[in-house]
């Protein structure tokens, strides 16, 4: 069961993360990730079900968790201004802040990635899953694009022009995108998933997911 924000905010989790103190040692349950290679979306279908989860890369073994036992740390470090060029737009207007986890990774931010390495080819149709980023409710908008070659920016999700937006994913795959926070402070993200099986061309649609990101001021 998703714990209410209201207990996160009360056990003092969102509360350090957003200082920037140590979460509190009885919040054991609770992770905090805010550096390192992370796959924040993490498909896999396994028994009939598809599932989202979180693929923690920043320890040793990797392990797998559930969304609702992480809090994503957008660090103050992550605070850049909105590029001059209107193909930024998307981010606010030039020169406002804006908090960037980098599609190339910075050792001192959250790496976040999106995985469908656990589904084999041939499961779905197609060998695709789509994600549907349904809500964003909390501080501010969220983008999440990549950049080209010349550094043109490719807009995937952006909750500023409205939701939901889906993001179609090819199966067995691996990779990265910048995610941008408009302001500081927490931001719920709505995610799930929907595919087509192969063999039926039944629709399978995994439960929604809640992610908890709480931007550093």
């Amino acid at each position: 069961m998703r714990k209410p924000l209201r207990l996160l905010l009360g056990s003092g989790i969102l509360a350090a993360a957003l200082l920037g103190a140590a979460v509190p040692a009885q919040a054991t349950d609770t992770v905090v990730l805010g550096a390192g290679h992370v796959d924040v979306v993490d498909l896999a279908y396994e028994d009939g079900v598809l599932e989202i989860g979180v693929h923690d890369e920043t320890v040793e073994p990797d392990v797998e968790r559930e969304v609702d036992d992480v809090v994503f740390l957008v660090k103050k470090a992550a605070k850049i201004a909105v590029p001059d060029d209107p193909a930024f737009g998307f981010l606010g207007s030039p020169g406002k802040p804006v908090w960037v986890l980098p599609e190339i990774q910075n050792e001192d931010l959250l790496w976040p990635g999106i995985a469908t390495e656990e589904i084999e080819n041939g499961v779905f149709a197609a060998d695709s899953v789509t994600l549907k980023f349904e809500k964003v409710t909390g501080a501010g908008r969220v983008a999440i694009f990549t950049e080209n070659a010349v550094g043109a920016p490719n807009v995937l999700v952006n909750s500023g022009d409205g939701l939901p937006d889906a993001l179609p994913l090819a199966t067995g795959t691996h990779q990265h995108a910048s995610w941008a926070f408009q302001k500081a402070g927490v931001h719920l993200i709505k995610v799930s998933a929907t595919a087509e099986l192969a063999a039926t061309g039944q629709s399978v649609t995994s439960a929604p997911v809640v992610y908890k990101f709480v931007v550093q001021p």
